[in-house]
């Protein structure tokens, strides 16, 4: 059944048909796809209080129990996003930023591909080595070697894992769990890897401990050991262990394979186009050089390189239906009823392959954003959504 193997490749096609708010079921869920930038604004920023939730289906029930960053919902959701962004802010950006992590980062990757000595490989393992290691530089304060076998492990979680929700059996625990608990299959592999996952952070969180200072934090964890030090006692704080390890694993999911994937399009689309790899790489020469090192502030000065990044991330489209909503009360859209627990999915990928907005929405051509050589934003591109500013 393609609406489980390709289901935003089938929603873009009912939405051809039957309009841009599309309405389904998946079991007893009902489901709305919203298309078109006005109705996703208004979803996301101008009616954002009344779409704010995230859907429980049974297997991220099972999974979350409203716990984390991602999945969690209400004052567990405001509570853990605003600490964490603040302490983001802190590490990310703070004693050594995030621009010198990623910088660091991009000369071992180099290294381990120059060790490939011009053979063939699948870049898969190494980018998401180099991007995991950012995230835990952030996280654990420290990074690991590409062949550390505990770095390793971690990697297959989180990758298996990835897949593994997508496979057709994880859909179908989400349709009828009562029958699909007692079988086997992908989805109690999940399960299993999710738990794996859970000692993998317990163990560092107990690492921490032994020499941790709360004067001192050294990174994410630290400052989330704080966090609950300061809340001890207080019985609706959403700051405890099980919050600790899933906001940490989100960090993984929302960090690593978004910007390991987009970068793997990015290596394809320059292979396939080898006259637009020139171009960057001669304004790379140009701009950048042999005298420093690529940097935010060399950005503006790189026109035909930002175009570029942007026509990797509309054409690798990797959210394309977005992170699932949940209607948190009755309400109305473009003068639909919508009851309380709908799921509401925004439709990215009309957005990007919009023939009204881009001028061969399936063809890549960064000339998509330039306008007289100079690098142009379009307000249909949403590659991870949009939202009202952060507090």
């Amino acid at each position: 059944m393609c609406i489980f193997n390709c289901a935003y490749l089938t929603i873009f096609q009912l939405v051809k048909k039957y309009g841009n708010i599309l309405s389904m079921q998946l079991g007893d869920l009902p489901v709305v796809v919203i298309t078109g930038l006005p109705l996703i604004k208004e979803v996301l920023i101008d009616q954002n209080q009344v779409f704010v939730n995230r859907p429980m289906t049974p297997i991220r029930e099972r999974i979350f129990k409203n716990n984390g960053l991602i999945m969690s919902s209400g004052q567990t959701w405001k509570e853990q996003r605003r600490f964490t962004l603040a302490t983001l802010r802190n590490f990310g950006l703070g004693r050594k930023s995030l621009e010198e992590r990623i910088q660091e980062e991009a000369h071992h990757l180099i290294q381990a591909i120059e060790e490939e000595n011009g053979q063939p490989f699948n870049p898969h393992f190494k980018m998401n080595s180099a991007v995991s290691n950012i995230i835990c530089s952030i996280t654990f304060g420290k990074r690991f070697e590409y062949e550390d076998e505990q770095f390793q492990e971690l990697l297959r979680l989180l990758d298996d894992v990835t897949c593994l929700e997508a496979s057709m059996r994880c859909q179908l625990y989400n349709i009828c769990p009562w029958i699909m608990k007692f079988l086997p299959g992908p989805h109690q592999t999940l399960f299993s890897n999710w738990e794996k996952l859970k000692l993998f952070i317990a163990h560092m969180t107990e690492n921490h401990r032994r020499d941790w200072n709360p004067a001192e934090p050294r990174d994410f964890i630290d400052a989330y050991l704080k966090e609950m030090e300061k809340n001890r006692g207080n019985a609706t704080s959403s700051f405890h262990e099980e919050n600790l390890i899933y906001s940490t694993l989100d960090l993984f999911f929302a960090g690593t394979e978004t910007t390991s994937t987009t970068l793997r399009w990015g290596l394809l689309y320059l292979a396939l186009n080898p006259e637009i790899q020139e171009k960057v790489h001669a304004e790379i020469d140009r701009v950048i050089g042999w005298s420093q090192l690529p940097s935010i502030a060399t950005r503006e000065s790189m026109p035909y390189t930002n175009a570029v990044i942007h026509e990797v991330q509309r054409m690798g489209n990797i959210i394309p239906l977005n992170v699932p909503r949940e209607v948190t009360g009755d309400t109305t859209l473009a003068g639909y009823y919508l009851p309380k627990g709908t799921m509401i999915l925004t439709n990215l990928t009309a957005l990007h392959r919009d023939p009204a907005e881009w001028a061969t929405p399936d063809t890549f051509n960064p000339e998509h954003f330039l306008e007289n050589g100079q690098f142009k934003k379009k307000e249909t591109f949403l590659p991870f959504s949009v939202a009202l500013q952060s507090p």
